[in-house]
């Protein structure tokens, strides 16, 4: 079957931008840097990002570049399954059989795992959507207190959470079933400047508060006595999250990648940009949160905070209208991202047409869909030290799973992939990147990044036990 390209370079980016951007900077990542202390929290993400997060991603398009594959099939290399591939065979000794199996095995699990974060991603979606339509239709009568409890009142029918995360998976469906540049590439080409263009406009206007002192000196200044034992974990797990390691999407749109294009760069590229996002989302919403009377924190923070400010100030409806569609776009490029990954594994693996995947995909995430989104009514009792159920499952799978599938990547690239493969792409004459900057790479990948992981998740085994 031929392999679909990216049109453009710049398809790649926006693409790749988009999927790792997502709802995660602007409604995860403010929450967890207000729970961990503000700038001190930042500091630790950014050091991460170069640390663990770009040793990663190269890692990932280089998979699905080099094997032409998504993660499912590229990790079955290693089996043997396509001798000459990227990656090789087993030697025949046991703890070599036993680790590509292994491998295996939890590539699969990624694809559950995208299935699983579509699904709450969809019913957050679902919040933004009823926002934005909200607002769209000018909130007559619109005073504070109705703003703030505005999320109540929809977490209270859980028939309308379903209703808007199935319009969400909807249009999240009809996009991936499309070609890579006639679907994912056109829509992403058209989202991504637009939400670049509404996210620099609504900056400006919440740095002209009064509030914004307050917030760069939160957002600026490090107090790392608010650190905690688990905030390494949740710094590594926002890192899996915000750039879209661990779910094997990076390792699809490499294989999207043309033979041309250069890795390294790639990855540096995608890694910085979305950083600067998240930070830039950090300055949009803290000095609209410090200029409110109610302090919120929580994955309701945003959807509490915003609306009551815009309610506060002339002209709040448009600027509220706009916020929530910035947001949605955001959230839409994400889900397409997810959604795409499980569909091209099925696509490489059992040839699965595209349309009839993304539609089958589309149902199972709906199915799972229903328990985040009845966790505030029908499933109101299912609790755990005062966190609900969609709560509990965002800390499960971003601070836990993700970077154990990270093991994995890094496992793959490091243990199976040739060293003269992997150096060719440092090094290709066309590319300025050096030799030099490939060993720093392969031993990050090798040793930095598992002792980052492990190090991160008995902090927060210590963590969890203690309190």
């Amino acid at each position: 079957m031929r392999r679909s390209y990216w049109g453009t370079r710049l398809g790649f980016y926006l693409a790749a931008i988009g999927s790792a951007f997502g709802l995660g900077s602007l409604w995860r990542f403010p929450y967890v840097v207000a729970e961990n202390g503000g700038a001190a929290f930042i500091l630790l993400y950014a050091a991460l990002v170069f640390l663990i997060g770009l040793p990663l991603i190269v890692g990932e398009l280089l998979i699905g570049k080099l094997s032409r594959q998504s993660l499912v099939p590229a990790a079955r290399q290693t089996q043997g399954d396509r001798p000459g591939g990227a990656f090789r065979p087993p030697s025949g000794e046991p703890l070599d059989r036993w680790l590509s199996k292994a491998v295996t095995h939890a590539s699969r699990l990624s694809l559950f795992l995208c299935l699983v974060v579509l699904s709450y991603y969809a019913v957050v979606s679902g919040w933004v959507l009823y926002f934005f339509m909200k607002y769209l239709m000018a909130w007559p009568g619109l005073i504070a207190m109705e703003s703030s409890e505005a999320l109540n009142l929809l977490k209270s029918k859980g028939w309308l959470q379903v209703l808007l995360a199935s319009v969400h998976l909807l249009v999240v469906i009809v996009v991936v079933a499309r070609d890579v540049e006639e679907g994912i590439e056109r829509w992403v080409g058209y989202m991504m400047p637009l939400f670049v263009v509404l996210l620099l406009a609504l900056i400006a206007k919440s740095l002209t508060l009064e509030t914004n002192t307050v917030a760069l000196r939160f957002l600026l200044y490090p107090d790392f006595s608010k650190l905690t034992l688990s905030s390494l974990g949740h710094a590594v797990g926002h890192v899996f999250f915000a750039l879209s390691l661990g779910f094997g999407t990076m390792v699809t749109f490499g294989s999207y990648l043309r033979k041309e294009s250069s890795i390294p760069i790639a990855g540096f590229r995608v890694a910085t940009l979305d950083s600067f996002i998240s930070i830039f989302a950090c300055l949009l919403i803290f000095p609209l949160v410090f200029s409110i009377s109610e302090q919120v924190d929580g994955p309701e923070m945003l959807f509490k905070t915003v609306p009551t400010f815009f309610a506060q100030i002339p002209g709040g409806d448009w600027l509220g209208l706009a916020f929530f569609l910035c947001l949605y776009l955001a959230s839409l490029g994400a889900s397409i991202g997810l959604l795409e990954t499980v569909v091209a594994n099925l696509n490489d693996c059992y040839r699965i047409p595209r349309p009839k995947a993304a539609w089958m995909m589309g149902l199972i995430c709906f199915i799972v869909a229903l328990f985040p989104a009845l966790s505030s009514t029908a499933l109101s009792e299912v609790t755990y030290r005062g966190r609900g159920f969609l709560e509990l499952l965002d800390a499960a799978l971003i601070n836990w799973i993700l970077p154990l599938l990270g093991l994995v990547v890094s496992l793959l690239v490091s243990y199976w992939m040739s060293d003269k493969v992997r150096r060719q792409e440092f090094v290709d004459a066309q590319s300025p990147v050096s030799a030099r900057l490939y060993s720093h790479w392969r031993f990050a990948l090798k040793w930095i990044v598992p002792a980052v992981i492990i190090v991160s998740l008995s902090l927060q085994a210590v963590h969890l036990f203690r309190n």
